[in-house]
């Protein structure tokens, strides 16, 4: 591994923000440099994430976050993932003809809980006005921002469809009748206007400041927000990937009973690092599953970038995927076994089962008392859905796929006085649903991660949060502390595993193990429309060399290439126990950035 990378580590003492958007990045470090603290910037620069990068996040999608206050000293998850409604049951979508909950459109919509959650954060573990931390979102979004080429290569793409089945989006992203110029200044008035009056309204009604952020957060679930958001479901049918016109089933209920919470993180101890994932209503716990089965290895002695190293890291990646196909799904609505799955003796089982050659096979471990669920597992996996692929389907992972999917962002935050914040937030695409009209946003499609068929920890059920694949990242060891994350849907425990381990056993820098190639499986399940398996496929950047992907390709990997520089969008942040900080960013695809000093 070289010594030199793409841009320097970041280093400092008094903070580093660091995120998958530039212009997101300096508006946290600029909130940092007004006296707040890593959670007044988190959010600050996630509601900027809305505005410049509105084709993988939205105000009405979801966000989990790993944090850790020095006030309190503990360590903890913040839940803002909206459960199913009330009246999402599997009758009412089979009864449509469904056999899979589209990709895209109202069907696919849970409760939005992105905006109160990070009010929730705001209110709790802030100390800024409101009015200081949503204002440089209502700027960009109002006086504009120079649009990525994505973003304008996204809509670009959905001209016609929006214009003829979506045109509240195309009012919003095409205001000229066309998809904007890749880098000109694009604006959005009608977001600027809706945070506007959230910030206005809840100053005009109290001055003291945790009673403005908790009349936002009513105005948005009870207010002019769910107003205007159930005045046009009320009479909206609009056109997803099932090829018809289907109706939503949100209730203004649902909407002004859900609050984001807190809960306990889960935890795994590798090689003295303790790290700290969300609970198995997301995918989190597969990186734990991961590292408990190559604790077996020997990962120090393997080259970071050959076959070897890629083989064993694929394979384990596969065991603990399939694990989260079949087990997988909401705590609160299903026993998980997660003590089991993660128990030395169980990692010592799946670790026996890599072997030189690369597996083709689904194989979710046995677990007592659950093996019904190993076995739909296997049955789903082969089944072909015939699934209609269309506009705004399902999301991607990189620029190798198509830019009609939604995607997610990525941001981490430390202060100078030890508070830290990895948050990945996602959902409300431009792709995944019309704007509400007068809101400037749409809402989200992650209903489509739950299953039509009964019995499953993922079935859909009123109430029950969908199994996402958002996952940021806490690790702890001797005193430092390591926040990171990455956008990519399945990919993000993938690549995350692979950053982290390279990091922990090789001692390489943040920044060194970013700028290393990645790779990724596809074998498993997909958690997005939908739903294909690709047994045996993995993709792999080019710059591994081709004796490397030879090699995999021997082992029976069905090996793709994709270009350099187009997998992952890693960040990360860390604080030594003398308080020194440092911050790196993904160079793939020029949009990341971390600022600190």
């Amino acid at each position: 591994m070289t010594e030199f990378t793409t841009r320097p580590e970041i280093r400092g003492t008094f903070g580093v923000v660091t995120s998958t958007h530039w212009i997101a990045s300096a508006v946290g470090f600029g909130i940092l440099e007004k006296g707040g603290n890593a959670f007044d910037a988190a959010v600050a620069t996630a509601l900027t994430l809305q505005v410049v990068e509105p084709h993988l996040n939205g105000p009405a999608g979801d966000m989990p976050a790993i944090f850790h206050s020095a006030k309190t000293g503990k360590t903890e998850v913040l839940c803002a993932q909206g459960p199913a409604p009330a009246a999402a049951t599997i009758e009412h979508y089979t009864g449509l003809g469904l056999n899979l909950i589209p990709g895209s459109g109202l069907l696919a919509t849970v409760i939005p809980g992105a905006f109160d959650g990070w009010m929730l954060m705001l209110r709790d573990h802030g100390v800024l006005p409101l009015r200081d931390v949503v204002q440089p979102a209502i700027d960009y979004a109002r006086d504009g921002h120079p649009v990525l080429p994505r973003v304008a290569h996204t809509i670009d793409g959905l001209t016609d469809f929006f214009k003829d089945e979506w045109p509240s989006s195309a009012e919003t992203w095409m205001p000229d009748g066309k998809a904007p110029e890749p880098h000109s200044n694009f604006a959005n008035p009608a977001l600027a206007a809706t945070y506007e009056r959230l910030v206005a309204d809840a100053e005009a009604a109290h001055d003291d400041r945790t009673d403005q952020i908790d009349a936002a957060r009513r105005a948005w679930r009870e207010g002019f927000v769910a107003d205007r958001i159930f005045d046009y479901l009320a009479e909206a049918s609009v056109m997803d990937v099932s090829g018809q016109r289907n109706s939503g089933v949100m209730t203004r209920a649902d909407m002004a009973d859900w609050r984001a919470s807190y809960e306990d993180t889960l935890t795994y101890d590798y090689h003295g690092w303790t790290v700290h994932k969300t609970q198995a209503w997301s995918q989190g716990p597969v990186l734990l599953q991961a590292l408990a089965i190559l604790k077996g290895n020997d990962l120090g002695s393997m080259d970071p970038n050959g076959a070897e190293f890629v083989h064993t890291v694929i394979e384990a990646m596969k065991l603990a995927y399939a694990d989260r196909e079949a087990y997988y799904g909401d705590p609160d609505h299903s026993d998980i076994p997660m003590d089991y799955l993660l128990s030395d003796a169980y990692a010592a089982e799946r670790h026996a089962l890599i072997t030189p050659d690369a597996s083709q096979d689904q194989r979710p471990g046995r677990v007592p008392g659950f093996e019904h669920l190993a076995d739909a597992y296997i049955a789903r996996a082969e089944r072909d859905f015939s699934a209609r692929t269309g506009a705004s389907a399902g999301e991607p992972t990189m620029s190798h796929l198509t830019e009609k999917r939604g995607d997610t962002v990525h941001l981490d935050v430390i202060d100078r006085w030890g508070n830290m914040v990895a948050a990945t937030p996602s959902g409300g695409w431009l792709q995944s649903s019309p704007v509400i009209p007068g809101l400037g946003f749409p809402l989200n499609s992650r209903a489509q991660m739950f299953w039509l068929e009964p019995g499953l920890p993922t079935s859909l059920a009123p109430g029950r949060r969908p199994r996402t694949t958002l996952t940021p990242s806490l690790a702890e060891k001797d005193g430092v502390q390591l926040v990171f994350g990455t956008p990519g849907g399945d990919q993000q425990d993938q690549w995350q595993l692979i950053w982290f381990l390279r990091f922990v056993h090789f001692g390489l820098g943040l920044q060194e193990c970013m700028d290393a190639p990645l790779f990724h499986s596809m074998h498993f399940q997909g958690s997005f429309y939908p739903r294909a398996t690709a047994p045996g496929e993995m993709m792999i950047e080019a710059t591994f060399g081709e004796t490397v992907i030879e090699d995999l390709r021997a082992r029976g990997h069905k090996v793709s290439v994709a270009e350099p520089w187009t997998v992952g969008r890693l960040t990360a942040a860390l604080r030594e126990k003398d308080g020194t900080l440092r911050a790196a960013a993904t160079p793939r695809l020029m949009q990341a950035y971390a600022v600190g000093r």
